[in-house]
């Protein structure tokens, strides 16, 4: 009798820490897919042909822009149906130009090109966005974001209701994006996304939507066109859209560490210069677009390291003590971490500081390493799956010893 409680104890025990650690990988999978970690940029030119350059220098415009505020190459996935720089009719070789002034061009030396020519089809940007690619695509050419994303597609082209063209031959449908969104969405792909469209009828392509997180903004209402701003008489084409012109000159006035709103941004289009009206959807987005900075889709994720006064290097001779002070405030996704010595003249210079407590229950910091360990591991659904199994074999021993 006294060896069937003991077991019963043991098991209730075993079950019970089970089940705490069950509900600490599952609170800790919940608070992590809450966090902004990182940005990512998906820019599309759908048209080929000579005539259709203003695509490819808007793509290109945007390109440089998600750069210069800090979204890194490695985030980006650009996708180019034609090669304007290299084109015969080009009287400028390997350049590309959105303004017929000629000061910048857009195709340098820092242009990587993920996807050219006719690699730039539906079934390969659906592929992207979804993540459903072949083996032997590399990885480069892969969307690697994940449930703390916030991602950036524009998409620019010919037009119509509810469709968009790709190399002028096939269409990329508005249920053909609703469905890749969601599908994202169910594949924790992105925690936020911002659709943006600069065609004719743009803001039909969004008519499918109805995943949550998702932000959409279009050039033009259903019936309106969406128009060049204007003509190179050097290039002989137009080069530049005019809802691409003035997003660009909007971000053309921003550093990376700027906050300006999503609300300034839209509120900047005028309708009399765009010659159309720009559309936005904000019905599945659960924040105030008066209170999201820009650059959480068109610019990097930054830690940011607070201090009141210089760091200084201790010297490897003084053994006095260092003590931690680790306090946290979040603006724009910034953890701060303030490091204070015993004695002021010395202080340690390094990004990666632990907090070291001491003094406390020896049973409760034995606890919290455990449960620490556990949430430090990256698979923690194989771990929760892992500990229900377990808790169910335990539940039939018990029930058998009792018996």
């Amino acid at each position: 009798m006294r060896n069937r409680e003991i077991n019963n104890f043991l098991s209730r025990s075993i079950l019970t820490t089970l089940l705490v650690i069950t509900l600490s990988l599952s609170s800790s999978s919940i608070t992590h897919a809450a966090v902004h970690t990182n940005n990512w940029a998906v820019l599309v030119c759908t048209s080929r042909f000579w005539f259709n350059y203003r695509h490819m220098a808007n793509t290109l415009s945007l390109y440089r822009t998600v750069k210069r505020l800090g979204i890194p190459d490695e985030r980006i996935i650009l996708m180019l149906a034609d090669d304007m720089a290299c084109n015969a009719r080009n009287k400028y070789p390997a350049q590309v130009f959105n303004n017929e002034n000629h000061r910048l061009n857009l195709y340098g030396d820092n242009v990587e090109v993920d996807y050219r020519g006719y690699e730039v089809t539906v079934e390969n940007f659906l592929r992207v966005l979804t993540g459903r690619h072949e083996n032997a695509v590399p990885r480069s050419k892969r969307l690697l974001s994940d449930e703390g994303s916030h991602i950036l597609l524009y998409m620019t082209g010919h037009g119509g209701d509810e469709f968009l063209k790709f190399q002028d031959s096939e269409e990329l449908q508005s249920h053909d994006l609703a469905d890749a969104v969601k599908q994202m969405k169910e594949k924790r792909r992105f925690k936020e996304l911002l659709i943006m469209v600069d065609t004719c009828q743009a803001a039909t392509l969004f008519s499918q939507l109805q995943s949550p997180g998702v932000l959409a903004i279009g050039s033009s209402m259903k019936g309106e066109n969406s128009y060049s701003h204007h003509l190179d008489s050097d290039v002989g084409v137009s080069v530049v859209d005019r809802f691409t012109f003035y997003t660009l000159a909007f971000f053309e006035r921003l550093n990376m560490y700027d906050n300006a709103s999503l609300s300034s941004l839209f509120s900047s289009f005028n309708p009399n210069l765009l010659m159309s009206t720009a559309y936005y959807r904000t019905d599945l987005y659960q924040e105030q677009v008066e209170q999201v900075p820009v650059t959480n889709f068109f610019g990097s994720v930054m830690k940011t390291i607070h201090t009141d006064s210089a760091y200084r290097a201790t010297s490897g001779k003084d053994n006095s003590r260092v003590k931690y002070d680790v306090t946290s405030s979040q603006s724009d996704d910034v953890d701060t971490r303030r490091m204070t010595s015993s004695d002021p003249g010395k202080q340690v210079d390094h990004p990666d500081i632990k907090l070291v407590k001491g003094g406390g229950c020896p049973h409760a910091d034995w606890w919290n390493a455990i449960v620490e360990k556990f949430q430090g591991i990256k698979n923690g659904d194989m771990i929760v799956n892992y500990g229900l199994v377990g808790m169910l074999t335990l539940v039939a021993v018990s029930t058998w010893q009792s018996s």
